[in-house]
C-alpha cells in the first residue's frame, strides 16, 4: 500500500499559506471474482475482472462540424484516432463535462474517438443512461444547423476492465488497444486505477485474456475506493461543480482550449487557486441503516460543525463533498436511527501531491 498522501490546499508561488494534511491514501483490494470464466485459465486463476456496465449508454455523434460542435460544449480536448484502415490506430479517450450556462456539471462523458469515414469525424459519447435522453437534447438544442448527426448507439456494450489484484496490474497479461467496427478497447482516461474501458457487440469476455465476470458492486466499491465519481448519483446534474468533483485531477478539463458552455465559472475558480471543497473517498464504521446513507446527509465534525455532505456509495465505502480543512479530526454521520456512523476520510494515491 502506498504511503500516506501528502496534499496542499494552494497553488504554489501563489502567495499565501498552504494548507497541508496527512491521510492514509486508499487502500488496493483485490476483486472478488465471479462466477462466470472466460474459458479454461490454465493458470489456475484470473487476471482480468470484467464488468458489463448496464447503467452506462453511448451516443454516436458524427458529420463534418462534429468536432467544433463538442469542443464548444464539452470542458476537455477531443480523443484523436488514428486515420481510417491503420493497422494500429492510436485510438485514445478523453474524459469531459458537459456542464450548464451557470458552470454546474450536466453530466460526465467518456469520450472516444472514431476511425473517419468518408473524411467525416465520428465520436462516441459514453454517459449515465438514466441521462441518454437530456444529453441528447443538450446537443440537439446547440446544433442550429450544424452538419452533425446525434443518435444513441444501443447495439455496442459497455465493459470495465480491471485488474484482478494489484499484482496483475503490471501488466502480467497485457492488453492492447484496438478500434474496428465491433470493438473499442482503450485504458480508461481518467486514472490508470480504472484500467481499460470495452466497447463491443460481442461477449466482452471472450476479448479478455484470462478475463472473469465481476460483480458489479465490486466495479463500484473500487472506484469508490480510488475517489472516482461516475454518473448522476456521484454527479447530481445541476449541483455538483466540476473542480469540486477532482475534474481537473481525472484529466477531464482543458485550461487552454477555446470557449465552451460554463466555462466562466470553472476558468475562473481555476485562475484564483481556490478549491475549497472535494469530493473525498470516505470508510464508514458503525451500524449502517439498512437503507444505506441518504445523499446529502450531513457530514459532522465532533465538535458538531458541518465539515460537509455525504454525496453517494455502496455499502460502507463511498464519497462525500467535504471542506478540505475540517477531513483531519473525527468524523461523524447521525443517522435516522439516533445512530451514529464514524466517517473516514483518505487521499487516492494516485492524485497530485500539489493540488489547488
Amino acid at each position: 500500500m502506498a504511503a500516506a498522501a501528502l496534499l496542499r490546499g494552494a497553488v504554489p508561488g501563489r502567495g499565501g499559506p498552504a494548507r497541508c494534511w496527512r491521510l492514509r491514501a486508499a487502500p488496493e483490494r483485490r476483486l472478488a471474482q465471479g462466477a462466470g470464466c472466460q474459458g479454461d485459465d490454465p493458470g489456475g486463476a484470473a487476471a482480468w475482472a470484467c464488468f458489463p456496465l448496464a447503467e452506462r449508454a453511448l451516443v454516436r455523434v458524427r458529420g463534418p462540424d462534429s468536432a467544433p460542435f463538442l469542443l464548444g460544449l464539452l470542458t476537455n480536448e477531443l480523443p484523436c484516432p488514428g486515420p481510417a484502415g491503420a493497422a494500429a490506430p492510436p485510438l485514445r479517450a478523453r474524459y469531459a463535462h458537459f456542464l450548464t450556462v451557470q458552470g454546474r456539471t450536466l453530466c460526465d462523458v467518456l469520450l472516444y474517438g472514431l476511425s473517419e469515414l468518408d473524411e467525416a469525424p465520428a465520436f462516441l459519447l459514453e454517459c449515465d443512461s438514466a441521462v441518454l435522453g437530456a444529453l441528447q437534447g443538450h446537443l440537439a438544442l446547440y446544433k442550429i444547423r450544424r452538419k452533425v448527426k446525434v443518435e444513441p448507439c444501443p447495439e455496442l456494450r459497455v465493459w470495465a476492465i480491471l485488474p484482478s489484484s494489484p499484482e496483475e496490474a503490471g501488466g502480467a497479461v497485457p492488453l492492447w488497444e484496438q478500434a474496428n467496427g465491433a470493438t473499442i478497447l482503450t485504458r480508461d482516461p481518467r486514472t490508470a486505477r480504472m484500467g481499460w474501458r470495452l466497447l463491443t457487440q460481442d461477449e466482452g469476455l471472450a476479448l479478455v485474456p484470462r478475463g472473469q465476470l465481476g460483480d458489479l458492486r465490486d466495479y463500484h466499491r473500487h472506484r469508490y475506493r480510488q475517489g472516482v465519481p461516475e454518473g448522476i448519483r456521484d454527479l447530481p446534474p445541476g449541483v455538483a461543480l466540476p473542480l469540486e468533483s477532482n475534474l481537473a485531477f481525472m484529466n477531464g478539463v482543458s485550461f487552454t482550449k477555446g470557449c465552451y458552455i460554463g466555462q466562466e465559472l470553472t476558468a475562473r475558480t481555476h485562475h484564483m487557486g481556490v478549491i475549497r471543497k472535494r469530493l473525498f473517498p470516505v470508510q464508514l464504521s458503525g451500524p449502517l441503516p439498512a437503507s444505506g446513507i441518504t445523499p446529502g446527509t450531513t457530514v459532522l465534525m465532533e465538535s458538531g460543525q458541518v465539515a460537509g455532505k455525504y454525496r453517494a456509495g455502496q455499502g460502507d465505502v463511498g464519497l462525500a463533498l467535504l471542506r478540505s480543512e475540517k477531513i483531519r479530526g473525527p468524523l461523524h454521520i447521525r443517522t435516522s436511527e439516533s445512530g451514529q456512523v464514524a466517517v473516514t476520510v483518505s487521499v487516492p494515491d494516485w492524485w497530485p501531491m500539489a493540488t489547488k
